[in-house]
């Protein structure tokens, strides 16, 4: 039986689907966050409730939808639930199904290929959705339309639990994660602009996450279908007990042409690293030269750090990938390709473009995981590039510029990536091609 030990990614590829609506939309770093590792100097605190047989594995952070800081995870704070919030109904939360791979086409898949998925071998369940890249205020991020009721089983525990929530999500809100609610200082009960076949302003109902890292929105069916979303573009696949490279592997050779399909969850079998079965999927056709033992060349280091030092000075953006602005991700995605190295965009993917390493290996050129979330405390929203020396490079927040502080190695501290080239480049690819 495998096993999960590292973290959950993004599905990258999202197709375009109405005007307003483009192929890839931009994540901030902390917009998708994880918790590295199964190491018990890494893992911060156990993975959500459902997650059976993947320990230390935790959902990223993109649409968790946390409403208010505190510690109750509701849509709504406590005596302000609308009367329409609390007319709708949402059906009870079912068994907690872990979210493993997703499929995302660029038109209505049909139901006979969702039936023909939950027949593979090892799949638990799927549930169909709406997946689009959509502007929100001015800005492209990815939105997930969901039937509250059914979906709720595939979000992490907190959040499925609470049905104040899914009501919310149900009677017409939108639900956007933490970092794009505390960036764009975003109220809970205000509204925000979507661009879809037509402009609407919704209504925030909610912030946090749900568990598919680079969403950072969720809307009901019924709001997906009004903004020009295609109905059931997308499916979710829960299969914890199975090879998530194999499943993706067969669900592509079911898919008609123009949809992709990424996994959720990178896995390792006992004594071998996620990364080497990611790699294994997906490396075959890096072409980047590595070390002996599958890192950057010194070369390639120092070109990284040569360019990442370079733009010290410049001022954070949220969404922000250079050359002149950046966010945390954005930087370290930057820095590397004027090394030659390709790098996915956002820190839940940068998370797994390597193994993880003791403090005492640590050398230049690795990278720094933090917990940054006031809403999910032992979620990873953050990424740094260690200097050596003590020193580590980041772009901070909003307000501040790139700059080089003492490294930090605090509470806040998750872990450290050893980036390998291969493995960088099959996550930014999709490693199920």
């Amino acid at each position: 039986m495998l096993r999960g030990v590292l973290v959950r990614q993004a599905a990258r590829r999202w197709k375009p689907v109405v005007r307003g609506v483009t192929a890839l939309g931009l994540c901030a770093a902390a917009g998708g966050s994880v918790v590295l590792g199964a190491s018990p100097a890494l893992a911060a605190g156990p993975g959500p409730a459902g997650s059976r047989n993947v320990p230390a594995v935790i959902p990223a952070t993109g649409v968790r939808l946390i409403s208010m800081p505190g510690p109750a995870a509701v849509a709504v704070p406590r005596g302000a639930q609308s009367t329409a919030e609390a007319a709708a109904e949402v059906k009870p939360l079912g068994q907690l199904r872990e979210a493993d791979v997703l499929v995302v086409a660029p038109t209505a898949l049909k139901p006979a290929l969702t039936a023909a998925i939950a027949r593979l071998p090892g799949v638990a369940a799927t549930q169909a959705l709406d997946a689009a890249t959509i502007k929100v205020n001015g800005r492209f991020i990815q939105m997930l339309g969901v039937d509250p009721g059914t979906f709720r089983a595939f979000a992490a525990g907190p959040t499925a639990r609470s049905t104040a929530l899914w009501q919310s999500v149900a009677s017409g809100n939108i639900a956007l994660s933490y970092t794009m609610g505390q960036l764009d200082k975003l109220a809970l009960g205000g509204r925000v602009t979507v661009a879809g076949h037509r402009t609407e302003k919704l209504r925030v109902g909610a912030f946090g996450t749900v568990g598919i890292a680079g969403a950072d929105a969720v809307v009901s069916d019924a709001v997906a279908r009004s903004l020009g979303i295609p109905a059931g573009n997308a499916i979710v696949i829960s299969a914890p007990d199975t090879s998530l490279v194999q499943l993706t592997a067969r669900v592509k050779a079911l898919l008609p042409r123009g949809a992709g399909v990424a996994q959720l969850v990178a896995q390792s079998a006992p004594g071998v690293t996620g990364s080497a079965e990611l790699a294994a999927a997906g490396a075959a056709g890096a072409t980047s030269v590595t070390a002996a033992d599958g890192s950057m060349t010194s070369v390639q280091v120092q070109a990284f750090l040569t360019a990442a030092e370079s733009r010290v000075g410049q001022p954070y953006v949220w969404g922000g990938a250079g050359p002149t602005v950046f966010d945390c991700s954005g930087l370290v995605q930057w820095s590397l390709r004027q090394a030659g190295l390709v790098m996915p965009r956002v820190a839940a993917d940068q998370a797994r473009t390597g193994p993880l390493i003791p403090l005492s290996d640590l050398r230049p050129g690795d990278l720094l995981f933090y917990h940054t979330d006031a809403t999910a405390p032992t979620y990873i929203s953050h990424v740094a590039i260690y200097l050596g020396n003590g020193l580590m490079e980041q772009a901070p927040e909003p307000g501040e510029n790139v700059q080089v502080v003492p490294a930090d190695f605090g509470s806040g501290f998750a872990g450290a990536v050893q980036i390998s080239p291969a493995i960088a480049a099959a996550v930014a690819g999709n490693p199920a091609g």
